[in-house]
């Protein structure tokens, strides 16, 4: 088992061509069927506790996953029971049932466990459970008091968080090999609970990885204010939001943030001055923020094409994202962050296909930008093709302001100096961190508080 923090994600197709490469290689399907059944079952019976087990099977190999599993519970002494909603239809799978030494109950009939392990289908599935399947696996979890998915819960696509139908909530997925996108994305990321990994020793592509904790540091000695970053916020219709995203600039390690065509107001820390040309021009901005709070009148292009001309790296942010264009992102030659929700993602880039992660991908690859795509499963891509996903952050998440905190969080890592990837990654990773140190109902002040704690820690 291993935290999941920087691990590779795969696709249904990524997976099954790393399991080929393995088995070409002479790893054969009964061998890896062997290690993740094993790994499964040290899993669960770390859980146990005492309390008595029931794996239910499908007719592929995450159903002889479960027959393997099973076998090494009973075999650790644990009481155990198996239900399966038919016979094998794999070789290996067969095998691991005829390796199995009691007897499987029929699904529709089997009594409950306290421990419910679902092995009935995992990576690949493409349509909705059979209703009775789906009905005898929701009726066995509410009634386990721990319900364990192996690979991923039966139900799920693996690909993009959809849900095919109905699917009930697990306390833990048991990740096999790696980590898949429905892993991460909503809604599916919901009802995995707490996810582990077993690691099954396959070559995986890495393009794709889940959100590790940054290495930042303290300043070094010989820092001043300049050194650590200095940013721009561009104030706006709603000035409160820009004076957010200055604060949250400040907390998070930025020496220098100064607001340009605002009211004034916020912390003594924060240096106001006039929007124009030379303000913009300065050559110590290491960063400028244009869009929270921007407004969308022509008043707001005309302070969007000062940041443009500024030539300094970029985040834009919320109102800026409507108002700009494709053509006149590809056309800024220096480092680029955008970060969208989802109504400011479909406004800028359209409806493109496939999962998040995909449209993070292709969104970046049209920009030239590296694109943030926010929510419940947040997102980001780089140019070049790499992709992070987010673990689930804190819920209160959910009000306003804390999409301006997350822009000045960004904007401070990227006036610091690091790459464009390297600063959401960071920005993105505070932010969340931020929050799981708010306690409920917090608001975005409390949340651009917390990021001095947050940013200490890293």
């Amino acid at each position: 088992m291993r935290n999941i923090a920087g691990q590779p994600i795969v696709t249904a197709a990524e997976m099954r061509a790393a399991e080929d490469q393995a088995i070409n290689a002479g790893r054969t399907v009964d061998y890896l069927m062997a290690v993740a059944g094993e790994g499964g079952a040290a899993f669960v019976a770390a859980r146990a506790e005492g309390r008595s087990v029931l794996v239910i099977c499908g007719p592929g190999n995450n159903g002889g996953d479960g027959y393997v599993a099973a076998r090494c519970l009973a075999e650790a002494g644990v009481s155990v029971r198996v239900a399966a909603i038919g016979d094998p239809r794999t070789d290996a799978a067969a095998r691991a049932r005829a390796n199995w030494p009691g007897p499987v109950e029929d699904l529709a009939s089997a009594g409950p466990a306290p421990v419910l392990v679902d092995c009935l289908f995992g990576t690949g599935l493409k349509r909705a459970l059979d209703p009775d399947v789906g009905a005898g696996l929701a009726r066995l979890v509410n009634a386990a008091d721990l319900a364990i998915a192996v690979d991923l819960p039966s139900g799920v696509a693996s690909d993009d968080g959809a849900l095919l139908g109905p699917v009930p909530g697990f306390h833990h997925t048991i990740a096999l090999g790696a980590l898949k996108p429905s892993h991460l994305l909503q809604p599916s990321a919901l009802l995995c609970g707490m996810i582990d990994l077993v690691d099954l020793g396959l070559d995986l592509p890495v393009a794709t990885r889940v959100l590790g904790r940054p290495v930042l540091g303290s300043p070094p000695p010989d820092a001043h204010k300049y050194s650590r970053g200095m940013v721009a916020v561009i104030a706006g219709a709603m000035p409160g939001a820009g004076l957010l995203t200055a604060i949250a600039a400040l907390r998070s390690g930025a020496g220098y943030v100064v607001v340009l065509g605002g009211n004034g107001g916020g912390p003594h820390a924060i240096v106001h001055r006039p929007l124009d040309a030379m303000t913009i021009a300065e050559p110590r901005i290491g960063a400028v923020v244009a869009g929270p709070g921007l407004g969308r009148e022509a008043v707001a292009l005309d302070k969007l094409a000062l940041a443009f001309a500024s030539r300094h790296p970029l985040v834009i942010d919320g109102d800026a994202i409507r108002l700009v264009t494709v053509d006149q992102l590809l056309a800024h030659d220096r480092p680029m962050i955008l970060t969208p929700h989802a109504g400011e993602f479909a406004a800028l880039f359209g409806e493109l296909r496939g999962s998040k992660i995909d449209q993070a991908r292709l969104a970046a690859r049209q920009s030239g930008a590296v694109v943030v795509y926010k929510g419940a499963d947040t997102v980001f891509a780089a140019p070049d093709g790499q992709v992070f996903v987010a673990e689930a952050a804190n819920s209160w998440l959910s009000t306003a302001g804390t999409g301006d905190v997350l822009a000045g969080a960004i904007a401070a890592m990227l006036a610091s100096g690091l790459s464009p990837v390297d600063a959401a990654a960071a920005g993105v990773w505070l932010h969340a961190d931020a929050a799981r140190r708010c306690e409920g109902a917090f608001i975005a002040d409390d949340l651009a508080f917390a990021l001095s704690a947050a940013r200490g820690a890293v």
